[in-house]
């Protein structure tokens, strides 16, 4: 078969029903990325002819004697197409993931009309910017600065840019060593049972298959697949392969084969015979005393609250008196009601994959899409006793993350498999495997009392909140702390209590997802503090601002905090202000014409810290060449949360030069200092802690070099971009010693608190349920912006990501534990038009404990987002919606149920 790839011509026989996609990896063109395999995303978009197309589900062999183009082929670093360069220059890229298949479908249009986009890009997906980047690209919109040496606080391009556009930024998958073999997992199709039996032996005999893994091959070390910087956090509850299975689409078995196809047939041979045990699907079921048992096995060691009561863990406390507060509240304010909140995947469209191989020392090599390498090395270490020097952990840059990436979910079976083996192996999810054996955000049930006197003041704030951690206990008892901690810590009230549990059932397991359990408790609280306004007749902003904790006060959830958490800055009381003059001004978009559209405002508050608890901390180390190029290591991974672009930013500055001298070495163990991780929204604040003393240590360190080569004062050495200036002479970078470094490091504490403002004015059709967002506006406190065009692009996807879960995202569970919702195409992910346009304010605040005044600002944008939706939805049509998400029919069904009760 003949064709032309990227101008070159080729001469090639694709195999037998192969699809485009596939074999153009196959000849090297990783810039052809996988996101679903199914046609559903467009992360895979070339060029046939001029024409976009899935490369997915296009068969290779239709591309015979026509012109296929990548994005590679569309330009390069010295000559990008023009609809590259627009994404250059708008930065209309976060992870990056999707970028190369947008580009490629953009550049096919023949014209770019605005008022059709929506339309033109309905086949791309992004998860990652809220689509607003991305239509300034297509419009010509430049949004970012050049850098000149000053740069923390500009609008500064990622250094990736270039090669993000034209495809070739190396993620995780975009390689393919020698000699490459490829594991497979068989999953179970039952929610629980023993395992009797298992016969591999056809699976053995397969031509191509290398080794088949069971639970007897696994190691009996118990672990955790959810990851934190102190590993007790978690219950230790999970093996590599158990004989035990607890929800549909568990790990059985694993088989290692020259080719993917041969290993996936091969665990079609495997036969497992199941003694089926009772199953648990409901959280509230799974605590009665006659509910079957997931963990009884488990003994102290494993960390599990009550394994004999299926409870992962639980907190209960307070203070005051919650009767007290109720009865001091004005006659008829007070508000009792129950929210739930749904099952939502990440969808980051990079699905979870590594690749280990053994380097020429024997040590064991894992590159992988994580967020926690240096913990996914520690880990790797505690299950197969090796030492640290024996594991090397890396990534590339990721295709997004939301905290999905903050579990050890393939890298364990690839080491094992590595180990066995001695040659290089690779697993790699499929999108169907990211929602049925992938875990999800934990769906919550959480009840709250709320009460207040005539001026409006708490007098009462109370939850009961149950959490379904699903087979497994990973993130459970983080998310649920968490969830209860600055959701209620927020608000002055001198009777609060919390009471909260996480239980163990049968059904796909929970993780960590954007948030981390406060997106589902402000969803309710924020609602239920909606209610309790407007029932004592109180702006809604001005309920608030009579409530919410100011600098000087305590910090109260359970109880008062005593730790490290403390105000750095403050600009709550700034963002309630922001968003309600943009709501006040308006934005001149009309409600669709016709009776049956109602509209209204709503609005919702959210705090969190800007580092997690319980320690999280970075090293970074700064070095220079006699080139005057300066290298920095820093162990923080680069997912789309602009890191790499921020570090460089306040390594620049404070080395008085520009961004283009610094190369930064980053999220490998082998190379850069000790990093807990990209999670948590800590790699500004903490890792950019670190680099920003780092730089500083090695800038004294060249102006003291100087000063002593040339005998002049300490203080008339000043470095520049050129060398360092002393006393009117120029020291250049290779007269200095060599090497100076500088190194920084950030323990994690003390940790200061980012807020956020959401709100929103919708119109709502009283007769169908639907949902229009006329005003999306958010105001946000995060210290010094370091990067505004970034950090706005953060609030943008937060905001999206929150539209997704509060109106359409829902993972269907069926009766017997089995994920219906295993596609994309059946998981309502936003598109560009579903998204509208948010404005973005930021408060003026400087944060003393962040570098230059910065704070974090990447998952906390999500939390308020739903209550402000629910709230401006209620108010519209006076019928409240309790459970998420909000679609058309849930939101019809409240309006009849009002109607019924008036």
């Amino acid at each position: 078969m003949r064709m032309t790839v990227n101008g070159t011509a080729r001469e090639d026989d694709p195999r037998p029903g192969q699809c485009l996609r596939t074999y153009l990896r196959e000849l090297g063109h990783f810039e052809v990325k996988k996101g679903c395999d199914a046609g559903d995303c467009g992360a895979c978009s070339v060029l046939v002819d001029g024409a976009a197309v899935h490369s997915c589900v296009y068969p290779a062999f239709r591309a015979a004697g026509r012109d296929v183009t990548t994005a590679a082929g569309l330009g390069d670093a010295d000559d990008l197409h023009p609809v590259q360069r627009r994404f250059v220059e708008a930065a209309g890229f976060q992870c990056g993931f999707c970028t190369a298949g947008m580009v490629t479908t953009a550049a096919s249009l023949p014209t770019v009309e605005s008022e059709h986009l929506s339309q033109q890009l309905k086949n791309n997906l992004c998860r990652c910017t809220g689509y607003r980047a991305i239509t300034d690209a297509l419009s010509g919109t430049v949004n970012v600065e050049k850098s000149d040496g000053q740069d923390a606080g500009r609008s500064i391009g990622a250094p990736a840019a270039v090669r993000v556009v034209t495809g070739t930024e190396q993620y995780t998958m975009d390689f393919a060593p020698p000699g490459l073999l490829h594991l497979a997992v068989l999953t179970s199709p039952v929610a629980h049972a023993r395992i009797v039996s298992i016969d591999t032996s056809a699976a053995v005999a397969l031509p191509g298959v290398r080794l088949v893994l069971t639970h007897a091959d696994s190691p009996e070390v118990r672990f955790s697949t959810a990851r934190h910087q102190n590993r007790e956090d978690d219950p230790d509850d999970t093996v590599i392969l158990d004989d035990v299975v607890r929800f549909v689409g568990q790990r059985v078995a694993a088989v290692v084969a020259e080719s993917l196809a041969v290993a996936e047939k091969a665990c079609r041979a495997i036969v497992v015979t199941y003694d089926e045990l009772p199953a648990v699907f409901d959280p509230e079921q799974a605590t009665a005393d006659d509910a079957p048992l997931l963990h009884a096995d488990k003994g102290a060691d494993a960390r599990i609250a009550d394994p004999a009561g299926n409870l992962v863990a639980e907190l209960h406390g307070g203070v005051g008196d919650i009767e007290q507060g109720l009865a001091a509240a004005q006659e008829g304010a007070v508000v009792r009601g129950r929210w739930h909140t749904a099952r939502v995947q990440h969808a980051h469209l990079e699905t979870h994959g590594c690749t280990g191989w053994r380097d020429d020392t024997g040590r064991l090599v894992i590159r992988t899409s994580t967020q926690v390498p240096f913990l996914v090395r520690d880990e790797l270490c505690h299950l197969f006793g090796l030492s640290t020097d024996e594991v090397q952990v890396f990534t590339k840059r990721i295709g997004g993350g939301f905290g999905g990436k903050q579990e050890m979910l393939v890298e364990d079976l690839v080491a094992l498999a590595v180990l066995r083996l001695g040659e290089p192996v690779r697993y790699e999810f499929s999108r169907s495997d990211e929602f049925t054996t992938a875990p999800c955000r934990h769906p919550f049930r959480v009840d709250v009392t709320a009460a207040a006197d005539a001026s409006g003041v708490l007098t009462a704030l109370a939850v009961d909140v149950l959490v379904d951690a699903g087979a497994y206990g990973n993130h459970s008892p983080g998310v649920m702390f968490h969830g209860c901690g600055e959701s209620m810590s927020v608000y002055r009230c001198a009777n609060k209590r919390v009471d909260a549990r996480a239980v163990y059932t049968n059904n796909l397991p929970s993780g960590a997802f954007r948030g981390y359990g406060l997106g589902q408790l402000i969803f309710a609280i924020e609602s239920a503090l909606d209610q309790l306004a407007e029932q004592l007749g109180i702006d809604p902003f001005d309920f608030r601002r009579r409530n919410v904790v100011v600098p000087g006060d305590d910090f109260v959830d359970a109880h008062v905090l005593d730790d490290d958490l403390t105000f750095g800055s403050y600009g709550l009381d700034q963002c309630l202000d922001l968003a309600q003059a943009a709501l006040r001004r308006g934005n001149d978009v009309p409600a669709p014409p016709g009776p049956q559209w109602r509209t209204g405002e709503g609005m919702a508050v959210a705090m969190i810290a800007t580092i997690p608890p319980r320690g999280h901390l970075a090293e970074a180390a700064v070095s220079i060449d006699a080139d005057g190029l300066y290298t920095l290591r820093v162990g923080t991974a680069e997912f789309g949360n602009g890191t790499t672009t921020v570090h460089a930013q306040i390594a620049a500055t404070a080395l008085n030069t520009v961004v283009d001298n610094i190369r930064i070495t980053q999220s490998d163990t082998a190379a850069t200092g000790y990093d807990t991780g990209a999670f948590g929204s800590a790699g500004t604040v903490v890792a950019g802690q670190a680099t920003l003393e780092a730089a500083q240590k090695l800038r004294s360190q060249l102006e003291a070099a100087a000063s002593e080569l040339t005998g002049a004062p300490r203080g008339a050495c000043q470095l520049t971009r050129n060398g360092v200036h002393c006393a009117g002479q120029l020291i250049d970078f290779a007269d200095l010693p060599v090497p100076l470094i500088g190194r920084g490091r950030h323990g994690g504490t003390p940790r200061s608190v980012a807020f956020n403002v959401h709100a929103v004015r919708v119109a709502v059709d009283v007769e169908s349920g639907e949902v229009r967002i006329l005003q999306s506006v958010q105001a946000a406190d995060a210290g010094v912006v370091m990067n505004p065009q970034q950090c706005r692009g953060q609030v943008e996807g937060g905001v999206a990501q929150g539209i997704g879960s509060a109106l359409y995202e829902e993972m269907h569970v069926g009766p017997d534990g089995a994920v219906w919702t295993n596609t994309l195409r059946n998981y309502h992910l936003p598109q560009l038009a579903d998204v509208p346009v948010t404005e973005v304010y930021f408060a003026d605040t400087y944060d003393t404990l962040g570098p230059f005044g910065a704070k974090s600002m990447s998952e906390s944008p999500y939390n308020p987002v739903a209550p402000a939706l629910a709230n401006a939805i209620a108010r519209a049509t006076g019928a409240r919606v309790y459970r998420l998400p909000m679609t058309p029919a849930r939101i019809w069904r409240a309006l009849s149920s009002s109607r019924d009760k008036t």
